[in-house]
């Protein structure tokens, strides 16, 4: 188990010695610029030395402006891109060899994974959720515009939680969307199934999904 600083230098080691494959999956929502240009720099070299590389977000990022330009650079250079409405969890896979995955909830430390059998299994769990993902968009580029190819999938998603009974904060920082938007979206909720509170909810939510399934 390593700390974040640590766990950050022996990835940059592994992904700039990479020879044939890198796979991330990269959930909570839109990055940084800074981190986004510094990954850029990444990628370039890597490509430039025949490495393939796919790259999972969640569909949050799409409404972002720097991830949706980062997105555009990358996918134009050659690194296959997707999006995913569920949570999953931050995942690297270097050379089907070498897996980082986090060793606590906060993502303050990490575990490096060179067992063959547990690299096979994190690298099957990847290509299952790599196939329920959907590729990266660019049109159109406004985010109202984009917003119906995934809005139902959020809020399917939203809804999903809410039943599980998870609170606002956990909903969002599983989705990758601020807690404020997923405030938005339960009061639009709870007035759409005239509820008057949380409980109420989950329980009118979970009624209407036995009725439609």
């Amino acid at each position: 188990m390593y700390g974040l600083e640590s766990i950050n230098k022996k990835i940059a080691l592994a992904v700039d010695s990479s020879r044939a494959e890198i796979l991330t999956a990269q959930p909570g929502g839109p990055r940084s610029p800074a981190v986004l240009e510094a990954a850029l720099n990444t990628v370039r070299a890597r490509l430039a030395a025949g490495v393939r590389m796919r790259t999972l977000y969640q569909h949050s990022t799409r409404f972002d402006e720097p991830t949706k330009n980062y997105a555009r650079a990358v996918i134009e250079l050659g690194v296959e891109l997707r999006t995913l409405d569920e949570f999953f969890e931050r995942l690297v896979i270097v050379d089907a060899d070498t897996a980082f995955l986090p060793a606590a909830a906060d993502r303050t430390t990490a575990l490096q994974i060179t067992e063959p059998a547990l690299v096979r299994f994190l690298r099957d769990l990847f290509d299952r959720t790599w196939e329920r993902a959907a590729a990266f968009p660019f049109r159109p580029n406004r985010a109202r515009d984009a917003a119906p190819e995934i809005m139902p999938e959020i809020r399917q998603a939203i809804r999903r939680l809410l039943i599980e009974g998870h609170a606002d904060k956990t909903i969002g920082r599983r989705l990758g969307i601020s807690e404020r938007t997923i405030t938005a979206h339960v009061a639009s909720l709870r007035e759409g199934v005239g509820a008057t509170n949380r409980l109420q909810l989950g329980y009118r939510l979970a009624l209407e999904d036995l009725r439609t399934n």
